[in-house]
């Protein structure tokens, strides 16, 4: 493991959000989260959690149209900022997966750290 430390702070404002996140690649799986969807900030914990990843996200969005815009910014955000604590990439391998069962369902994580764009 790098002696540096894995962190990143990324701002993203547009007009339909504006987002403060942190990272912490090395944590200990805390989370704070405030995106405005509750389902959202429960997936990201489950990533932050099963992870041992700290995030802290607070997102303001326009919520009164509907959430796509806040998804897709914090996505674009947290890409950021993952991108940008992993620095050099050393030691880690491009792609990553997982199935992960959920409560009654079977959740799949697939990670590629190759810098094209992309949240699905």
């Amino acid at each position: 493991m790098s002696s540096t430390p894995r962190t990143a702070s990324v701002s993203r404002n547009t007009a339909e959000t504006q987002i403060q996140l942190s990272v912490n690649l090395d944590g200990t799986g805390v989370a704070k989260l405030q995106t405005g969807i509750g389902f959202f900030d429960h997936m990201l914990d489950q990533i932050a959690r099963h992870g041992l990843i700290d995030l802290d996200i607070a997102c303001q969005g326009d919520l009164h149209i509907d959430g796509h815009h806040t998804v897709e910014d914090v996505g674009i955000a947290l890409g950021q900022a993952f991108a940008k604590a992993m620095g050099d990439k050393k030691g880690l391998r491009r792609y990553g997966h997982a199935y992960v069962p959920l409560d009654e369902a079977l959740s799949r994580v697939v990670v590629d750290f190759s810098g094209r764009p992309g949240l699905v």
